[in-house]
């Protein structure tokens, strides 16, 4: 099954990732990707989704599933290091990924976050994402019929 990342949730405060269930009055029901508990979140708690994070490049600014693709490519069926892992061997890693990555703004306790997410959604969901521009597609298709 595909990984639709628009509703991937990564919560302040909260270690891991979230699958967004449904809204509430007061917020939204989330479920674990690890541990496949539900909660409640309040609409006050910092929720991003992770199709609307990017990383910084010289150029531009990449989406977080564009760099997710990159370090697939990059490991193959291994996992990423982990966010424990020395400074240096994360640099390794996105200068593979991301080579243009931007140095000044792209900061190592960003590379753990990012590693920390790609082993959870590698273990927990996948790494076959939905494009938003095919699924747009296909739905106008099914409209048309």
């Amino acid at each position: 099954m595909k990984t639709d990342l628009t509703k991937i949730l990564a919560i302040s405060g909260q270690s891991g990732l979230f699958l967004y269930i449904s809204a509430t009055r007061t917020g939204a029901v989330v479920e674990a990707l690890a541990d496949k508990k539900r909660s409640a979140v309040s609409a006050t708690s910092k929720i991003t989704s992770l199709a609307d994070i990017s990383i910084y490049t010289d150029d531009e600014e990449v989406k977080l599933q564009q760099v997710f693709l990159n370090m697939k490519e990059v490991l193959g069926e291994d996992n990423a290091p982990s966010a424990k892992s020395k400074p240096e061997e994360l640099k390794a890693l996105f200068e593979k990924a991301l080579p243009d990555y931007d140095r000044d703004r792209f900061y190592v306790s960003h590379m753990k976050k990012v590693v920390e997410w790609y082993n959870a959604l590698k273990n927990y969901a996948s790494l076959d994402f939905v494009n938003p521009e095919e699924e747009a597609e296909e739905t106008e298709a099914a409209d048309q019929e």
